[in-house]
Formats: structure tokens, sequence, C-alpha cells
């Protein structure tokens, strides 16, 4: 059985056992720096245990800021993530995880490590949600050392992290988008402001769009890309989700605006002539060139401002027209194909705020189906 002990030295902990080697023999292993007794011992007892049922892995010298620049980045590289998605994990890793955990050894990276690493991004107040995918990113990471044989067990599973309270939606009631509709009704982008409107079309969808993605036609727009802010720079890629790729049919109103768009585009380029920066978008700056998300964010505020509105931010339309789809009757399953969500359940239980009038109108209908009242061209019911 093998044998081990733990000894203080200074003010931390150290913990010594014997490891086996190829020839039969074993060495003497030592590995310090645990902050208390008790998380030396514990650290002890899964070496021994692990040496005991033949699950023991070397130790190496492999710190928490080498592992994930030289394993993890390259492998969630590999994995093609959205550019979004790898921006946000390096900047977490960058800003959050490297400065707190990187300069510890991988294998000694214990529970006690990451909650006190939450607690100080708590205490300096950093948003539960954004700790929360700071955990995301290191759970991740442990799970694909442990699977990749570099560490024996997955710290992050043993650690509470705060819980996020589901945000209130904050939506405009159908009238107050109708109000800034007729706000911006002679802004250049009038057709961009609409299309959000009528669609709940993402930000990044919107500026992606090209022209040869909109059927006037037919009516219908096909979201096939969008572009997006990952870190400093922006990029055209998929959309957020696999079903974010869709098609979706436009009322006639959008249609016609569009149209007009199109129109002023065409002269906006004839009066520029070679000077004019044609990049197939739908909506552009002026001389062609694309629009940054963050200046069409700042011009949808700048014309809420105005308009005297209340404040919501521009994925804000899109939560409007979905809280206002599913309360005017519109079937779950149709409206989380025009939004590209992920899954029915999730529109559901994101616009939870509609459902009482669904529930309301769905207790109506049926009822007068059964009951055969009047409102459904039926007979009261027999008394």
């Amino acid at each position: 059985m093998a044998q081990g002990s733990v000894r203080q030295r200074g003010a931390t902990w150290t913990v010594v056992f014997d490891e086996p080697r190829a020839d039969g023999r074993r060495r003497q292993r030592s590995k310090g720096g645990f902050r208390t007794r008790k998380d030396a011992e514990r650290y002890l007892r899964e070496q021994l245990v692990s040496l005991d049922v033949g699950t023991y892995m070397a130790l190496h010298k492999l710190t928490v800021a080498a592992y994930l620049a030289e394993h993890l980045m390259p492998a969630m590289q590999a994995r093609g993530l959205r550019p979004s998605t790898l921006a946000r994990y390096e900047t977490h890793v960058r800003c959050a995880i490297t400065p707190a955990l990187g300069g510890l050894p991988l294998q000694g990276l214990m529970p006690t490590h990451l909650n006190r690493l939450y607690g100080d991004l708590r205490a300096a107040g950093r948003a539960p949600k954004t700790i929360r995918n700071i955990h995301g990113v290191l759970s991740k990471a442990l799970a694909d050392a442990e699977r990749w044989g570099l560490v024996g067990r997955n710290a992050a599973r043993l650690v509470d992290v705060p819980a996020v309270a589901r945000p209130k939606l904050r939506v405009w009631s159908p009238e107050q988008t109708r109000a800034f509709l007729a706000a911006v009704a002679n802004d250049r982008l009038f057709a961009a402001w609409l299309l959000a409107a009528t669609t709940g079309m993402r930000r990044g969808e919107l500026l992606g769009l090209r022209w040869k993605d909109i059927d006037l036609d037919a009516g219908v727009v096909r979201v096939a890309r969008a572009r997006v802010r990952a870190g400093n720079q922006v990029v055209a890629g998929e959309p957020k989700t696999a079903r974010g790729r869709r098609t979706i049919a436009l009322d006639p109103t959008t249609v016609a605006a569009l149209r007009q768009h199109r129109k002023r585009l065409t002269e906006e380029r004839l009066a520029a002539g070679p000077d004019y920066a044609d990049s197939g978008l739908a909506f552009t700056m002026p001389g062609g060139t694309p629009i940054h998300p963050n200046r069409f964010s700042l011009w949808f505020r700048r014309h809420v401002r105005a308009a005297g509105l209340p404040a919501i931010r521009l994925h804000d339309m899109r939560h409007s027209y979905a809280t206002a789809g599913l309360a005017a009757g519109v079937p779950p399953k149709v409206m989380s194909e025009r939004l590209g969500h992920a899954s029915v359940a999730f529109t559901l239980d994101t616009y939870t705020s509609a459902l009482p009038a669904m529930d309301k109108s769905a207790a109506d209908v049926v009822a007068g189906l059964i009951l055969g009242t009047e409102e459904v061209g039926g007979s009261s019911p027999a008394r």
C-alpha cells in the first residue's frame, strides 16, 4: 500500500509520497504550496488512493497559464468556435484567470483556488453572470485536461458559483415600437430599423445582410451570416446558432421600405462614382463601407432619446418583437424559427412574460369549442 505524509514548511504545507517507477522501484515525490493542512491531506489521500487502484497520474510541472496557452486555446481554435466566442474565451483567460491562477501548477489547482478567485471577482464588483462565464471557461478547460490525462479531476466541478437571477426583459409595447418607427421615418437607415422591428433580427444579422440574401419579389430574407465584434475587431461569420441560418418572410410594408432603401443606395453609388466601396451589404455607410456594430447601437440610442421613449438596448427590439408576437398568439414554434432560436423550449423559457396572455387566450378558445359558446358560433350550453 502506498504511503505518504504531510509536513509544514514555513507558512504552507507540503505533501510527500512514494511514486512507482517503471523498473518497479519507488522514488519520493513532494508537492508543496498548500495553504492549509486540510488541503494538503485531501491531496495526499487522492494520490494514495490513485496509486492503490492503479489510476495514479505522474506529476508534471505544467502551470495553469502554460496549459491554457499551449493546450486549451489552440484546441478551442481547432473546434471552429465562432470568432466572437473565441474572443470572449481569450478575454476571460487573459484578464481574470491567468492573473489569478496562471502561476499555479495545473495538477495543484484546488477548488479553494477557484472559490477565492470568484470571491475576489465579486468583491471587485464583477457581475454574477460574468463570474459564471469565467467559471464556464475554467470548467471546460479542466474537463479537457482531465480527458487528456493532465489532471486527475476537474476541480471546477466541486465549486459553487454565484446564482444568476433571470433578468427582467425590457421591452417596448407595440405602440412604443410604432412611435419609434414614426420618429425615424426619414432616417437613412429606416429600412434597417423597420426590419429589426418586424423580424427580430439580431444586430449582427442586420449588419451582415447582403442584397443577394434578400428576395423582394418573394418577400423573404435569408439570414446566412452576421457581422459581429470579436475582441477589437469586427468579423463576418455564421449566425449565432445552427438554426440561425433561416429564411424569414417579410410583410409588404417592410418589403416596400427595402425597395426604397435599395433605390437610395443606387443613387449614392452613382453619385460617388469610382470612390464608392461596394460591399454588397444592404446597410452601409454612405460611401458603401460596412457599419461598425458599436456605431449602429449608438445611432439607435440617439434615436430613442430623441423620440422620448423608454431607454432600451438595440437587442431589446428583438425581445419586443418576440414578446408581442407570442402575446398576439403566434405559435411558439413559428416564433422560435423566425428568431433563429436553438429550440422552442428556449423561446418559451426566455419570454415567459408573454405566456399569461397566451394562457388566457387558450382558456377562452378551448372552453368556447367545448362548451359551444357564442364566441365560436355555437349556442349556449344547456342548463
